[in-house]
């Protein structure tokens, strides 16, 4: 649906009361203690334990007790061998496996943690008539970072690549990747004006009589992106501006808006 007329940029809400969070409780929530506790233990344990074998054979004279005297027998050779060879290929072994799966345990904790989403940023700042729900999973599989429903309707909001690994031109979008690469991406605006569409026939579904106004925008440090028809552009610090610039739907009575509500914390 086209976005119709002019949102002040230096205007801002000054509500106190604080907005309603719908934060999802679905999908992954991480390791659990126990999971945590065991695996920095098994780490620190090989790690210590390869510290420790590398310090009784270098550090002391206890690999002399393998040492061929004489003339050796098989027995001796072979006991010999593997002891000197565990001496020299356990301790890295335990010391890269224990540094491994501490690293593992932090990177499952810290990757675990859900993401702050712009709109999750405001609850100081957006009044209570307004509700937001983050990381919304649609019926359809596709996941809306921040929907905001308010007297307005319903919003959406998205955040643009980083300039640094992002780049447009005539032909379109493109993102680099870890290698360097430059690879096509689909047009941020036009993917959010598609995912207004979605949440607003998904909107449809529950209330045939009744069509839910959905606007759609970006969120971008670069401002010389431009709007399109069906999306805006804006800074974050924009946002509540933005959300207040927004008409009023006269049809969306506090029923039917706290309907919508009620289905996003279904979903989510």
């Amino acid at each position: 649906m086209p976005l119709t007329g002019h949102w002040p940029v230096n205007e801002a809400s000054d509500t106190i009361a604080v907005m309603q969070v719908i934060s999802p409780r679905s999908g992954f929530r991480g390791p659990g203690h126990r999971s945590i506790v065991v695996g920095t233990l098994v780490g620190a344990v090989l790690l210590v334990g390869g510290l420790g074998v590398g310090w009784l054979s270098l550090a002391t004279p206890f690999m002399s007790h393998f040492a061929p005297v004489g003339r050796p027998g098989t027995t001796q050779l072979v006991v010999g061998m593997l002891a000197w060879a565990f001496a020299l290929i356990a301790p890295a072994t335990f010391i890269i496996v224990g540094l491994a799966r501490i690293v593992t345990v932090v990177d499952s904790v810290t990757s675990s943690r859900p993401r702050s989403t712009p709109a999750s940023r405001l609850a100081r700042v957006l009044g209570d008539e307004y509700v937001v729900a983050s990381r919304v999973r649609l019926p359809d599989g596709r996941m809306i970072p921040d929907l905001i429903v308010g007297p307005f309707g319903a919003a959406i909001l998205e955040e643009l690549p980083p300039p640094a690994v992002s780049r447009r031109h005539a032909a379109g979008w493109e993102v680099r990747t870890r290698e360097g690469r430059w690879i096509p991406l689909e047009n941020p605006l036009e993917r959010a004006s598609r995912d207004a569409d979605r949440v607003r026939r998904w909107f449809a579904e529950d209330d045939q009589d009744f069509v839910v106004k959905v606007y759609a925008a970006v969120v971008s440090r670069d401002s010389s992106v431009p709007r399109s028809a069906t999306c805006a552009v804006i800074t974050a610090d924009q946002i509540p501006a933005w959300i207040a610039s927004l008409p009023a739907q006269r049809s969306l009575n506090e029923g039917r808006r706290d309907r919508l509500v009620e289905l996003l914390r279904d979903i989510a």
